[in-house]
């Protein structure tokens, strides 16, 4: 079975805020089974526009990636992220 990815991009406009978001996304990623591939860190921009933060998160399956991102416990999260940054978010199926 091939593994899920959420590949998310954020520009944050409120950091002490946004560590609220980390807390409140862990419980939901621990039950999906995540796993952080990259969590901010530096990046090149090679082409067109970019955020501030880049992540990417591996999954066991892409159900898993959708179920995490759908679970009442991610939606939580969610809703405080979306006071406090800016992003784009997606979910892939790896090879």
């Amino acid at each position: 079975m091939a593994k899920g990815y959420w590949i998310a991009r954020v520009d944050i406009r409120d950091p002490e805020r946004y560590k609220d978001y980390v807390a409140a996304a862990k419980p939901a990623f621990e039950k999906y089974g995540a796993k952080f591939l990259a969590r901010g860190g530096n990046f090149h921009r090679l082409e067109g526009a970019v955020r501030s933060r880049n992540v990417v998160i591996e999954f066991p399956s892409l159900q898993a990636a959708v179920d995490c991102y759908n679970s009442p416990e991610y939606q939580i999260a969610a809703a405080i992220r979306q006071e406090v940054a800016d992003a784009e978010m997606v979910v892939v199926e790896g090879v």
